[in-house]
C-alpha cells in the first residue's frame, strides 16, 4: 500500500515531500517531490496521482500554494505529475518550468500550454534570491527529463537519477546499509534505464563527474531518502557502477499469478 505524503525540511529553506510505493517482489520505492521556499517558491515535481489528497496535505502544511511562483516538472511520468492539474490552479501566479519535448507531452495531456517556460539543460533560471542551474541527470527513462542545480545552497535535484529500490522507508540514505544502498541503486538503475548496459562507460562515469564538479552539498532524488555527507560520496561511486549491472527482466504472466495467490 502507497504511504501517504508526509513533509520534512531538508535544508534552511528545502522541504521533501514524501512517500513510498511497493515494488511487489522488489522492495520500497520513494517518491519525493520538493519544495525551494525561498523569495519565488519553486516546487519540484507533484507526486503521485493515487495520493493526491495527502500529496496537497503535505504541500499546504509548508507553504500556501497561491504563494508558488515556479513548478519545475523533471519529466512528465505519472509518479512526478499527479497533482499538477490542481497545483496549478491553486497556484495561478506560477510557470510550469520543462523542455520543448516536455511541453509537447503537457499539451497531450490538456494542460494550459500558456503558462509553460522552457528551459533546458545548461541555462539557468533567476527565481528571486538565486538562481538555479537546468542539468541532465546522468540516469534517466524521459527525454524531457531536466534535474537542477541550486547554486546557493548546493542542492542538487536530480529526478529519477541516484535513486534505490529500498527493504524498509527510511528517512536519510545515511541510515541506509551500504549493500542495501549499492544493490537498491544498481536494481532501480536497471529497471528505470534499461539502455545503460548499451553505454560507453567513460562517456556514462563523464557525466557522473561533471556533477561532481558542481561540488553538491547534497543530493535529493526523486526516489532516495537524501544525501550528503558520507552517504553523497557513496551513492556518486554506487552510480559509477551501475552500467555493471545486468538489465530488468520482470515476471511473465505464470510468475504474476503465483505471486498475487501468495499474497
Amino acid at each position: 500500500m502507497i504511504s501517504e505524503y508526509e513533509a520534512a525540511q531538508v535544508s534552511d529553506d528545502t522541504f521533501r515531500l514524501a512517500a513510498f510505493t511497493p515494488l511487489p517482489g522488489l522492495g520500497l520505492l520513494p517518491v519525493n517531490a520538493f519544495l525551494i521556499r525561498g523569495a519565488e517558491p519553486v516546487l519540484v515535481d507533484t507526486g503521485l496521482a493515487g495520493q493526491r489528497d495527502s500529496f496537497l496535505r503535505a504541500l499546504v502544511s509548508v507553504i500556501d500554494p497561491a504563494e508558488l511562483r515556479w513548478i519545475w516538472i523533471t519529466h512528465m511520468d505519472p509518479d512526478h505529475i499527479g497533482s499538477l492539474q490542481p497545483v496549478l490552479e491553486a497556484a495561478p501566479q506560477a510557470r510550469l518550468v520543462t523542455t520543448y519535448l516536455g511541453m509537447g507531452k503537457a499539451g497531450l495531456l490538456g494542460l494550459p500550454l500558456n503558462r509553460v517556460y522552457l528551459l533546458n539543460p545548461g541555462q539557468s533560471l533567476a527565481v528571486g534570491d538565486r538562481e538555479l542551474l537546468a542539468i541532465k541527470p546522468p540516469v534517466f527513462d524521459a527525454p524531457e527529463t531536466t534535474g537542477l542545480f541550486d547554486r546557493s545552497s548546493g542542492t542538487l535535484i536530480s529526478s529519477d537519477s541516484f535513486g534505490a529500490v529500498l527493504q524498509s522507508p527510511m528517512e536519510s540514505a545515511s541510515e541506509v546499509p551500504d549493500a542495501e544502498l549499492r544493490e537498491g541503486m544498481g536494481l532501480w538503475a536497471s529497471v528505470d534505464a534499461p539502455w545503460l548496459q548499451l553505454v560507453d562507460q567513460s562517456r556514462f562515469q563523464d557525466s557522473i563527474d561533471a556533477l561532481a564538479a558542481l561540488r553538491p552539498s547534497r543530493v535529493l532524488s526523486s526516489h532516495l531518502p537524501p544525501a550528503e555527507g558520507p552517504s553523497l560520496t557513496r551513492v556518486l561511486a554506487n552510480l559509477k557502477a551501475v552500467t555493471d549491472v545486468p538489465a530488468f527482466l520482470g515476471p511473465d504472466q505464470a510468475q504474476l499469478e503465483l505471486m498475487m495467490a501468495n499474497t
